[in-house]
């Protein structure tokens, strides 16, 4: 598939994002990239990346650079996952399982999301490598033991289980586009008016990539096919009393490796640590649950001061570019965890341009290590960071080697 734009080639996650823009019915374009409320908190998961600068160094031997580490024991060729999406498989014909034999193509671990459009064994059939399964906790506790029982038949060893859910965030562009708006003949009308503007992807995964179910939520939601069907099954079924003592059922059923994800709080972090969690996820769910919260980056550092030599820390939220990602490690996560990005690139240019976005991600984390002296992902640390250039607010010049 073509990665041409009216400005040449797509190479950046803003071109892919332009292409899924135009590609995209708005109403599911505006599901992947919207935020909660005013989305003052999705901006600043991007804003805050940038304001972490980095210190050059030149002369120095880097001529052996290797971008390879370990996730939750897992080798991967970059600290990079591709996060899990929910509806991903509306973006592009059987996306997810594009994205699982993308994700196999660089070297990284893929996570399918509980409301995955492809279910857990046409992902597996398509995967060369285990890839990561998301869970919500549902009201259902058998169901969840159904859906944990079919993620370790597919050889999933590492369960991301998402904590920051209690109940969807107010997300505006939804209830525009009709799909949070109770439905009517309005709502029917102005998304029919807006598929009817793509006509491509009406054919390409309207039509071809049938069936539009939740395909691991089968047997729970029957013939469930559009986002009204999913907010009106995750209204009924995510399960708001969740506390900490879940986490101790859910590591009692689960013998894989548990990575918990939604903590943006020290202490939450440290009481993830006192379960058993084998890592967590610092995110504010891609700026999509409670706006004005902080940013991922914001809150990365004193998470990783606090429990970094207790549990594997990575983090989600505004990373766009492998520079992102080297920032990200020097303030102290393991890996990221990347869902928009994926997402518009799996949107506008299939497969190939989700390889293509890895592989630029893959050359920028490769040029930010060599121009800041190391060649080895276990040696990026705080000492790369410009503590008195860099704007972000946690960074004290005073706290940073020199």
């Amino acid at each position: 598939m073509s990665m041409r734009t009216p400005a040449g080639f797509a190479v950046t996650a803003g071109d892919f994002r332009a292409l899924a823009q135009a590609r995209l019915p708005r109403f599911l374009f505006d599901y992947i990239d919207g935020g909660a409320s005013d989305e003052q908190t999705l901006a600043a998961n991007v804003d805050d990346w940038a304001a972490v600068r980095l210190r050059q160094r030149v002369l120095v031997n880097v001529d052996d650079i290797d971008t390879g580490s370990t996730l939750l024991g897992e080798a991967c060729r970059m600290p990079v996952v591709l996060a899990p999406v929910g509806l991903a498989g509306l973006a592009a014909r059987r996306g997810e399982v594009q994205a699982v034999r993308a994700a196999n193509a660089a070297g990284i671990p893929f996570t399918l999301s509980t409301v995955g459009i492809c279910p857990l064994a046409e992902v597996q059939a398509a995967s060369a490598a285990p890839f990561w399964f998301q869970l919500y906790m549902l009201r259902d506790r058998a169901f969840v033991l159904s859906l944990l029982r079919q993620a370790r038949a597919a050889g999933c060893n590492t369960l991301v289980f998402t904590v920051d859910l209690p109940q969807t965030g107010m997300r505006h562009r939804d209830v525009r586009n009709g799909i949070a708006a109770a439905p009517g003949a309005r709502a029917a009308l102005l998304k029919a008016s807006q598929l009817l503007a793509r006509p491509r992807w009406i054919w390409d995964v309207g039509v071809r990539g049938k069936p539009h179910v939740f395909g691991n939520l089968s047997e729970a939601v029957p013939g469930a096919s559009n986002p009204d069907a999913f907010k009106a099954w995750v209204d009924a079924q995510f399960d708001a009393r969740v506390t900490w003592d879940d986490i101790d059922w859910l590591r009692g059923q689960w013998p894989g490796r548990l990575l918990l994800k939604g903590i943006l709080d020290v202490e939450d972090a440290r009481a993830a640590v006192r379960v058993g969690a084998d890592g967590i996820v610092v995110s504010n769910h891609g700026g999509r649950q409670l706006d004005g919260v902080a940013s991922s980056a914001l809150a990365l550092l004193a998470i990783a001061a606090a429990v970094g030599t207790q549990t594997e820390v990575l983090v989600d939220g505004g990373v766009r570019s492998g520079v992102d990602v080297f920032r990200a490690l020097a303030l102290g996560a393991r890996g990221v965890l990347v869902g928009r990005p994926w997402v518009w690139a799996l949107a506008g240019a299939g497969e190939d341009g989700l390889r293509a976005l890895l592989a630029t991600w893959q050359q920028e984390l490769r040029m930010a290590m060599a121009l800041t002296g190391v060649t080895r992902v276990a040696a990026i640390s705080r000492a790369q960071i410009d503590a008195r250039a860099s704007t972000l607010k946690t960074i004290s010049p005073e706290e940073f080697p020199r």
